[in-house]
């Protein structure tokens, strides 16, 4: 491992050693004026490292270690890297004033919107078929193979190798110009011992202080003999010079270290904990580079904040705000290092800061917080000025109205923090309780009911006008429709009954394979529902009424006759023109479709509308449940009646939190921590 003493030792006898080089010499060297010019001595304070005035050339100053969380419905894996996304008669569903009920699945099932949907869905499908065929195995295989011609592959060493092996090595991959650059990341991607990569010691002497001292000349054995001097170890000084890492090959061989070299050798470091060695990295960059790009100074800002030397990272983040945002994950290592290290006024004013530029917080600055206030007043910080606990629950209760505001759902671990910092509140009597909510919205832990998921009129309203402007008519209304085909369809809807449940023809129809059998299943669904006394529209597409293999017209005919039914153009969007017929037939409306709806969902204007848009859709989407088989009678999942969202009320807090690592973004949670008090 590096040490930072000997660096120091050694830097301070250079300065020495260029007056002994010029004043007297050393015999032994002198005696060769061609190994020792005066250019050489001028040029001997110069480092290993290659000095770029632009250390990223071509690119923009960019945190690759940083990955914004989504919005909460964007269909992306719910999961942690970035390293290395009911069968029962559930009677009376609302029906625009009838007694009407759906036929749905059981408490025990999951709606299309549960926790794992998705992923189990996938898995099915996998069982029923190979997803590669053995031709497209083989041609898949051969691909590779091609693609790995053009990309070398090092196979990192399981220990640390001599120069003559690294050359080996490097020869055997056809002297790849960026050898160095590669290997080090395969290095990285491995969790190699950093022996391997650094120089290891000989007689107490860190070779990596040889290799990145400032004294440069050809003969490489005087130096190591040089520096035995200077460190008083004269022991080995006849040994052989046989240092042993990539470093130490790389140096030797070009004379420099680039700086992408050593920012991956800075990300080893950093994985594997090696502060001691992050903090010898960072003087010897900041004293050879000009500038750190983000990617360096975000970790540096990571380690450092591990240590007592935090107050470093608090720097280098204000060196940052000079020529960009730091990202939410600086700020959240920073506020982690100041409450490690017991100075909550920094870590709350970071937060702040953090809050009041717009960034979300990750999850893991919110752990700390909630644990570094429960460690400050058992421990009693360092902090000159601490907050008192009345101000440190106001602060953190804030959090978790947030959180509600954005529809964030807390991991595991984080709610298990939430529900330790609760029950430790001094005279307050908090206790919880992991459990979950039955179909009709009452809490399994307190018994207490959910809030609903109907939304409130002025909620409503507000959802109907941004879809008519953002979705239906958009910016430009030909690219769903005409506004022709809109005002017909505006006026077919005004001339009908209020509708109780709006069908998605195609989407319903196409739940198939079999394209001789699509009509008989849209028949099938359309039959259930007016069965049940709904008044029912079906939405389609011209090209359905022309009699053919998939639209039998004895099918068209019955489905005309049970529903209201309106046919677009072949060309236009259906969706928008169902959402508009749901939405302006009332609150009790429902509409069947698989279609998650997520590119319409994205044309509104504000987080805040798409997340009211989801919560109405949750409320009012059907899905068919499993295959449909004509003649029979036809399910659909269940639709929750309460909002899976934090809530609190006088004497409760009511968390829904993440169990698995398999719920896609657009699905909910299904597990709550439930919080009571007694006071």
């Amino acid at each position: 491992m590096m040490g930072s003493s000997l660096i120091l030792k050694v830097r301070i006898c250079l300065k020495a050693s260029k007056l002994f080089f010029y004043q007297r010499g050393w015999a032994s060297y002198t005696q060769n004026a061609s190994l020792c010019k005066s250019s050489q001595l001028l040029s001997a304070a110069r480092f290993l490292c290659t000095r770029h005035n632009n250390p990223n050339p071509g690119g923009r100053q960019t945190d690759r270690g940083n990955s914004r969380q989504t919005d909460g419905q964007g269909g992306v894996r719910n999961s942690t890297v970035r390293r290395r996304e009911e069968e029962f008669w559930d009677g009376a569903t609302k029906g625009g004033g009838k007694n009407s009920a759906l036929w749905q699945r059981p408490p025990s099932s999951k709606s299309v919107f549960a926790a794992g949907t998705a992923k189990r869905r996938t898995e099915m499908l996998q069982r029923k078929g190979s997803l590669l065929s053995h031709g497209d195995e083989e041609e898949e295989h051969r691909g590779e193979s091609e693609r790995g011609r053009t990309r070398v592959k090092v196979q990192p060493p399981t220990r640390a190798l001599s120069t003559a092996e690294w050359r080996t090595l490097k020869e055997s991959l056809g002297n790849h110009p960026h050898f160095d650059i590669q290997a080090m990341s395969a290095l990285f991607n491995c969790k190699a011992e950093l022996d391997i990569a650094k120089c290891v010691c000989v007689s107490g002497i860190l070779l990596t202080t040889f290799i990145l001292c400032p004294i440069l000349t050809p003969n490489l054995q005087f130096e190591f003999y040089f520096y035995c001097q200077m460190a008083g170890d004269t022991r080995h000084i006849n040994s052989p010079f046989c240092p042993r890492s990539l470093l130490t090959f790389v140096a030797m061989e070009t004379g420099t270290l680039s700086y992408k070299l050593l920012l991956r050798y800075l990300m080893l470091c950093v994985s594997g904990g090696h502060n001691a060695e992050v903090l010898d990295v960072y003087d010897i960059m900041l004293g050879n580079f000009p500038s750190l790009e983000t990617g360096a100074s975000s970790l540096f800002i990571k380690s450092l904040c591990r240590t007592e030397k935090w107050r470093q990272a608090v720097i280098i983040l204000n060196e940052m705000k000079k020529v960009s945002t730091p990202s939410p994950r600086n700020y959240g290592d920073v506020i982690a290092g100041a409450l490690l290290n017991g100075d909550p006024t920094t870590a709350w004013a970071l937060y702040d800061e953090l809050m009041e530029k717009g960034l979300s917080p990750y999850q893991e600055t919110w752990n700390a917080l909630f644990k570094g206030v429960r460690k400050t007043q058992e421990e009693g910080g360092k902090d000159d000025k601490p907050m008192s606990q009345s101000e440190q629950q106001e602060r953190l209760l804030k959090i978790l109205l947030y959180m509600r505001n954005n529809q964030i759902y807390p991991q595991h671990g984080l709610a298990n923090t939430i529900k330790t910092w609760f029950e430790s509140l001094t005279g307050q009597s908090w206790t919880g309780s992991w459990t979950s909510a039955n179909p009709k919205g009452v809490c399994g832990g307190c018994g207490s009911e959910l809030e609903s998921i109907e939304l409130t009129a002025e909620e409503y309203q507000q959802l109907k006008d941004r879809v008519m402007t953002d979705i239906i008519q958009g910016q430009d209304v030909f690219k769903k429709t005409t506004p022709e085909e809109l005002e017909l369809f505006m006026v077919f809807v005004k001339s009908k009954p209020v509708f109780d449940v709006v069908v998605d023809g195609l989407n319903v129809a196409h739940s198939t394979k079999d394209k001789s059998m699509q009509s008989d299943m849209l028949l099938t669904v359309v039959s259930e529902l007016e069965r049940q006394g709904l008044t029912v529209m079906v939405l389609g597409r011209k090209h359905m009424l022309l009699p053919s293999r998939s639209w039998n017209r004895h099918d068209m005919k019955l489905i005309q006759q049970k529903a209201h039914c309106f046919f677009t153009d072949n060309i236009s969007q259906d969706d928008p023109f169902l959402l508009y017929a749901a939405l302006q037939s009332g609150n009790h409306c429902l509409f069947v479709s698989r279609d998650l709806m997520r590119d319409h969902k994205a044309c509104l204007p504000d987080e805040a509308t798409r997340r009211l848009f989801f919560k109405w859709q949750r409320g009012h989407q059907l899905v068919v449940d499993g295959n449909l088989t004509p003649g029979r009678r036809v399910r659909f999942q269940s639709i929750p009646s309460y909002d899976t969202i934090i809530q609190t009320s006088a004497d409760s807090w009511h968390i829904p939190y993440d169990d698995t690592e398999d719920r896609c973004s657009y699905e909910v949670p299904q597990r709550w921590l439930c919080l009571t008090t007694n006071r």
